[in-house]
């Protein structure tokens, strides 16, 4: 994987974390640390389908940690079964079963879901 592929995944990911951060006041917060949180991520895919903003934001920072995992794949050289994906229902789906028991406020989304999409897609490393 070239470095410039994987630039632009922290890129997408940053300038998603900020739209994220600045996404109405109504919107859920991010963790204490800054992070997007579990309750932000669900926030913004029970308000997409009515919502042009939250639609966006989520599309940006879907497609930042899509490219993100590929670069995590590609560059720690693993092995797949089947090829990454990413949708609005997997998310939703890994974010709530995740959520189960814990503060959705204060947990990181972006690692649930790359989790989820590593595990879908039956990645192992060498």
């Amino acid at each position: 994987m070239s470095r410039c592929r994987a630039k632009l995944a922290i890129t997408v990911i940053a300038f998603a974390s900020a739209v994220a951060t600045t996404f109405p006041s109504t919107a859920a917060p991010s963790t204490s640390r800054g992070l997007i949180s579990v309750a932000q991520v669900l926030q913004m895919l029970e308000k997409a389908p009515t919502d042009r903003t939250a639609e966006q934001v989520l599309t940006a920072y879907l497609a930042g940690v899509g490219e993100a995992a590929g670069a995590v794949v590609s560059t720690g050289r693993a092995t797949c079964r089947t090829p990454l994906n990413l949708s609005a229902e997997n998310v939703g789906q890994a974010l709530s079963s995740a959520a189960t028991g814990r503060d959705a406020a204060e947990t990181p989304a972006t690692p649930l879901i790359v989790r989820d999409m590593l595990d879908r897609a039956g990645c192992k490393r060498p």
